[in-house]
Order: C-alpha cells, then structure tokens, then sequence
C-alpha cells in the first residue's frame, strides 16, 4: 500500500509535466492535443458494463475478432473501448463505430481515474498484453470491479524492470481475477512477479485468430487498381514491401534496395512508415533513392516508379495481399519489431532483422517451422538484407515453401479467442 501511495503521490506531482509532454507531442502530431479532457478523467460517455484497454494500433487490431465475437454474442452489453494513442482511437472508430462508446484512457492519476470510474462505472475490466495501471487497477477492485488481462505478454528484456517495482507490480497483478497468458513463457515470468498461480492460466495468443475479410479483400483490390497501369500490375513485377518502419530502419531498407536495382531493375518497393508523422521525412528519403510516388497522390504507379510510399492509415494489412516478399520494421534497431502473423497469413515469404523482441514466442516458432528468415546482426545488413530479398525473388520455390510454412503456423495456433470469451464469460456471470 505504501508503494501505491509513493507511486500516486509522484504522478500527482508529474501531471504538469506530463501534459506539457502531450502538448510537446502534438507538435509532430496534433491529434494528441485535441480531447485533452479525457486524459484527465473527464469522458462524456454514459454507463458501461465492460471496459476494453488497448494501448495502441497494433493491440487494437489484434482485439478486433474477439470485439466483434463479443459483441454478436451479448449485444445487449454496454461496451467502452479505450485507447491511449491517436492512432489507436481512429482504429476503434474505423473497425467498430457506434457499437462501442469510446475515449483515451486517462492518466494513472488518482483525481483522474476517479472521476473516470465514477462517470463510467464499470463492471468490468479488460486489459490488453502488459497494460499495467497499478492506481487505475486498485481503484477499480475497490469498487467492485471484475479485472481481467487477455493476451498477457511479458519479455525476457521487461521483466526484469518490473521486478525492480515488485512492490507495486506484485499486488497490481494479485488484483486480477484472471490472466491470460499468450505463451507458456510469459506465464511463468507473470508467476514470477507474483501473480495467483490460480488465477494465471494459458490461453493462445489472440493475434493468430486472424482472418482475410471481405474489407481487407476489396480494400487489396482497391490499392492494386494503382499498379495495374502501364503493367505494373503485382503479376507482371515483383514487389518488395517493408512494413512499419521506424527511424533507421528506412536507411537500411533504401541501401539494399539500390544494390537490388543493380539485378531487378522492375523492382517495386512498397515503404509504409509506422507513425503519420514521419511521412513527409520518409517521403524525402525515398526519393533521394529511387522515383517514388505517394498513396496520398492517388495517382498510379508506372512502370517507371520504383517505390510507392504508402503514407495511409489501415491499409497495410490489404497491402500485404500485394507483395511477393515482406519485411518488417522496427526489427532492425531497439524497437523489437512488428507482428509478423498478418504477412504470414496471406502466405508471404517474410525477412525479419535480427532484434524481434516483441514477437520473440511468434518468431521461434516460425523459425522453427522454415516460416519466416531473420537476418544476423552484423555491420553489412543492408548487404544482407539485399541477398537475401535477391534469393527470394530468383528463387519462387523457396519463397513458396517460407509463405506456406508460415501460413501453418497461423492455422495451427488459433483458437485463444474462444478462451478468453470463456474466461470473460465467467466474471461477467
């Protein structure tokens, strides 16, 4: 109890700094200036049954089957769905409207998430992977609140930090009524911070229950209405895309595509930044490099193009239905890369770079299965990276065998969705 109180006492004392940060932040981003009420408590929303947290894009996503499953089961439920990104909250609106109510989490300060829970008044509580908030978490239990973790994710790189906070994680955790594991691994690092053993359970990993929709179908035929002139249609050459990529990462990606040109002068690279507000920077790179045209041009893309700067939001995973070989971003520097599953899904052959952190129990078992190839961590990636996207594109069986194998590791991993509706189901019950 001590340890909470240290912890409100501090981010009391950080609220002014902590909306000058935001303010900062909207200077590259300006959403995150707007609706500066909801981080502070003060959501204009009526009653919920269950609130659902997500952090950002990619969790949000990865919710988007369970959310939908939910809701066709009990729609009479009020459901509330937070995120604490602008990114995030323009996702929940895109994927589920007026079916869900929706805000920012607020800040993990008491005045805040007082007036947030007293406002709401939530029966219930779903947090998303490692969505910790130990003062929010102890003001809903308080309150009588059923709290419940789906998806739960701690890293051999995390945990560690978490244990330097024990005293405040450790009773944060024995809050829970339940937690869901997505890998037997981070069960046992849960355990470890102390979590219930009775109340910590293996699920699957909710972002293997993955679908090509009808949305993601005619959104796919949509963007390859612009490679269909002058033939530059997906099937007339091949196309490399590097998903969500990150500073550093373009770099390295722009380097080893110079050196492709040189053996696939028809090569198409497909660049699709991770934040908006990188495009413009992104977009300068690319054509320093090669001729590039911007999505956000809306105009084709010739035979004459050598990249196409897909400077969207929610298309990639359409996008990925282009490609011939993908690579993801934020796997070549500190940020632990991306969910490799949406490529697989539409049996890509996939590169990754050497640090896959955020996806390490995904990415042994894709590895295992001769579904996905890593490059080392050497001084020469971008050469690397060149020979191999070289391999892929002269060799179609190879690349064949990588999309199918990887694809296999998807199908036989699904069913988490099920199990985290049951373990709901008993709480809400």
């Amino acid at each position: 109890m001590f340890a909470l109180f240290l912890y409100r006492l501090l981010f009391l004392l950080l609220l002014p700094v902590l909306l000058i940060a935001l303010l900062v932040r909207s200077r590259s981003q300006k959403a995150y200036r707007a609706r500066i009420s909801e981080r502070l408590g003060l959501a204009s929303l009526e009653r919920t049954d269950i609130l659902i947290h997500a952090a950002s894009v990619g969790e949000v996503l990865a919710l988007k089957q369970f959310v939908n499953q939910l809701i066709a089961e009990q729609p009479a439920l009020k459901i509330t769905f937070t995120t604490f990104t602008p990114t995030g909250s323009e996702q929940v609106t895109k994927l589920f409207g007026d079916r869900v109510q929706h805000c920012y989490l607020p800040l993990d300060i008491w005045p805040c998430t007082q007036l947030f829970l007293a406002k709401l008044q939530p029966k219930t509580l779903v947090f998303m992977e490692t969505e910790l908030w130990p003062n929010l978490v102890a003001q809903a239990k308080s309150r009588g609140c059923k709290l419940l973790l789906i998806n739960g994710r701690l890293s051999a790189k995390s945990t560690p930090k978490y244990k330097k906070l024990s005293a405040l994680i450790s009773p944060c955790l024995q809050r829970f009524d339940a937690i869901l594991c997505q890998s037997h691994e981070s069960l046992e690092r849960f355990l470890s911070l102390g979590a219930a053993p009775a109340n910590t359970q293996y699920s699957g990993n909710l972002k293997y229950d993955i679908e090509i929709t009808k949305a993601i179908s005619e959104k796919q035929q949509e963007l390859a209405a612009y490679l269909s002139s002058q033939g530059t249609s997906p099937n007339d050459r091949k196309v490399w895309l590097v998903a969500s990529t990150h500073p550093g990462d373009n770099e390295i990606v722009l380097a080893a595509f110079k050196q492709l040109l040189a053996h696939c002068p028809d090569l198409l690279l497909i660049v699709v930044p991770r934040h908006p507000e990188r495009f413009n920077q992104v977009a300068e790179l690319c054509q320093q490099t090669a001729k590039t045209v911007r999505r956000s041009d809306q105009q084709a893309v010739s035979a004459h193009d050598n990249i196409w700067l897909l400077d969207s939001l929610g298309e990639l995973s359409a996008a990925f239905g282009l490609a011939d070989i993908i690579t993801m971003g934020g796997s070549f520097s500190s940020v632990g890369g991306h969910n490799p599953l949406e490529p697989a899904l539409f049996k890509k052959a996939i590169i990754t770079g050497p640090n896959m952190s955020n996806f390490s129990e995904v990415q042994a078992q894709l590895l295992a299965e001769n579904g996905v190839i890593q490059l080392a961590d050497d001084n020469n990636i971008s050469g690397e990276l060149a020979e191999r996207v070289n391999q892929l594109l002269t060799d179609n069986e190879l690349a064949k065998t990588l999309g199918q194998n990887a694809l296999t590791v998807v199908k036989s991993n699904q069913g988490a969705i099920a199990k985290t509706l049951t373990a709901l189901n008993k709480l809400l019950n």
